[in-house]
Parts: structure tokens; C-alpha cells; sequence
């Protein structure tokens, strides 16, 4: 018996290291105040995106969630408002997997509101399909969908004093990679629609992330505006909520064991965008609250050109 007890003390003791060594991340520890200032988050009725607005809402900022559910986010609405004290958090409609829903949210946005200060490109979702627009389901939300919402929203983001623009990626954009060649005659970055072409079509759109804020850096070099992209930790959130019901069995023990909870999980979101002195860090790379280098092709500036030409061509902006 007492062999069995010390097998288990040093499983539990080895669990506690690994989770809290390995898993668990750091902490923004900033007293920023946002009083008078404007941010958007998309995919915030739910997840890291609703602990990031419930953050920014105790700040004082005006919140606006950007989601595609209104009953979810709604009730996201008015959670956020009862726990934060804040009346000023709304919903916006907004569906990624449409870049007229794109177009419609901006315009919207432009007209009702005076300022912008924060964009936050949260939303992200593993799954396979294909949105209004033709595209591949990861490429076409991940990716195009906040790339085009933020072009629109940039000259608003100029007349902020030092605004940012926010980008959630993932730490599997080390397993991405582009083919320009497939994106262009099959409007994706895959071949299939299994679940693991959905993963890696997830690793890919990642990439995307990457490689559009270091670009994004770039253009806005000289302006009020900076950018910056993330890996959030592994999160227990919903972004699998269209895996089968096999998949979702075989990911809930680990997920339940080493994931983050979404408040830890929003902690480096929460450090780009309020974090005082990143300036010279725009377009670069973070994650536990902490500066990290990028995937080999994460850093290759050609590539990065040209997928903001063809986002460009697809969005229909050239």
C-alpha cells in the first residue's frame, strides 16, 4: 500500500511540475486604464476572446464584440457588463466566413463609432468546409477575414495615438507552410477535408498570422500604429467545435489535464495590446507574456509580401 501511495504522490508531483513548468503561462501584471479608449475583439462571446474583453471592460474601454452568434454573444454582452460594472460593451455582428459580413461590420463600425484603439483578431476556429466566399474554412476565417477587416479599419487605427492591432496565432504555425500555386485554383491551403486536412490547414492559417503581422509592421512603419501576433498557450477553449465525436473524446483527458483555462490563456493577448513600451517590437512574435523568435518561414519576408498581395487580390482590394 505505501508503495502504491508513493507512486502516486510522485505521479501528482510530476503532473504539478509539467503543468506548472510546461503549461502553465505567465501573467500580464499591467495597471493600464482604458477610459475613453475603443476595442474591438472578434470571437468574443465565448473562450479567451470573452476573458480578453471582460479584461479590457474592467479597464474602462468600450468593448465592442465582434461575433457571428448574437444570442451567444449577447448573453456575452451581458455577462461582461454585470461582471465588469462597464455598460459600454455591445455586439456587432460579424461572420469571417464572409467578407461581405466583413464589409458590413466595418461600415457599421465606421459610422457609429469615433475612435478605435484596439483590434483584436482573436477568433479562430479547426474545421473543415468552405466559407460563403469559396475558401477554405481555416484559411478564409483565420486569416483573409481579419486580414480584410483590418485594412478597412486601418485609417480609423491611424487616428488613435498609439493604437495596435493585435493578432492571435498559434505556436503550430511552425508546422505551416503556403502553397500559393493550390490557394489560387483551390481557393485553399489543402487538398482534402478530413480532420487532419483540417488541422493542417489550421497549422497553415497560423502561418498566415504570422507572416500578416510581420508585414503589416512593415506598411505601418512611421504611423501611430503597431502590430503584434501571439501564441496564447494550449487553451482549453471551443476552437475544436467541429471536430467529430472521436476526435473531441480523445483530446477531452488532456485537454482536462495540461490545457489552460481561457483566463490564463488571454494573458498574452492582454500584454500586446497593453503592455507599455512593445513599440519597437511591432510585427514580432510573443507568447507567455515574453518576445519568441518564429518558424523559419514565419521570418521570410518575401513570403510574407506576397501573401499580402494575393489576401490583396482575393479580398478583391486590388
Amino acid at each position: 500500500m505505501s508503495v502504491l501511495l508513493s507512486v502516486l504522490v510522485g505521479v501528482l508531483a510530476a503532473y504539478v511540475l509539467i503543468y506548472y513548468c510546461l503549461f502553465k503561462g505567465a501573467r500580464y501584471k499591467g495597471n493600464a486604464t482604458l477610459n475613453g479608449k475603443t476595442a474591438i475583439v472578434t470571437g468574443s462571446n465565448t473562450g479567451i476572446g470573452k476573458t480578453t474583453a471582460l479584461d479590457l471592460a474592467r479597464r474602462g474601454a468600450r468593448v465592442i464584440l465582434a461575433c457571428r452568434n448574437q444570442e451567444r454573444a449577447e448573453a456575452a454582452v451581458y455577462d461582461i457588463r454585470k461582471e465588469s460594472g462597464n455598460s459600454e460593451v455591445l455586439y456587432m455582428h460579424l461572420d469571417l466566413a464572409s467578407l461581405q459580413s466583413v464589409r458590413d461590420f466595418a461600415e457599421t463600425f465606421l459610422k457609429t463609432e469615433p475612435r478605435l484603439d484596439l483590434l483584436i483578431n482573436n477568433a479562430g476556429l479547426i474545421a473543415s468546409g468552405r466559407t460563403e466566399d469559396g475558401f477554405g474554412m481555416a484559411f478564409g476565417v483565420n486569416h483573409l477575414g481579419h486580414f480584410l477587416l483590418t485594412l478597412l479599419l486601418l485609417d480609423r487605427l491611424k487616428q488613435s495615438e498609439n493604437s495596435r492591432v493585435v493578432n492571435v496565432s498559434a505556436l503550430l504555425h511552425r508546422l505551416g507552410s503556403l502553397d500559393f500555386n493550390l490557394l489560387n485554383t483551390q481557393k485553399d491551403l489543402v487538398t482534402g477535408q478530413s480532420y487532419w486536412h483540417a488541422i493542417k490547414a489550421y497549422c497553415h492559417s497560423k502561418l498566415c498570422n504570422v507572416l500578416f503581422t510581420r508585414e503589416l509592421a512593415n506598411r505601418l512603419e512611421g504611423t501611430s500604429v503597431t502590430c503584434y501576433c501571439l501564441h496564447p498557450g494550449v487553451i482549453s477553449t471551443e476552437i475544436g467545435r467541429y471536430m467529430g465525436p472521436l476526435q473531441k473524446l480523445l483530446c477531452l483527458p488532456m485537454s482536462k489535464l495540461f490545457f489552460l483555462d481561457p483566463e490564463a490563456g488571454a494573458q498574452t493577448t492582454l500584454y500586446c495590446a497593453l503592455q507599455e513600451g512593445l513599440e519597437p517590437l511591432s510585427g514580432r512574435y510573443f507568447s507567455s507574456c515574453a518576445l519568441q523568435e518564429v518558424g523559419a518561414l514565419g521570418r521570410d519576408d518575401a513570403l510574407a509580401r506576397k501573401l499580402w498581395d494575393v489576401s490583396e487580390r482575393l479580398c478583391g482590394l486590388s
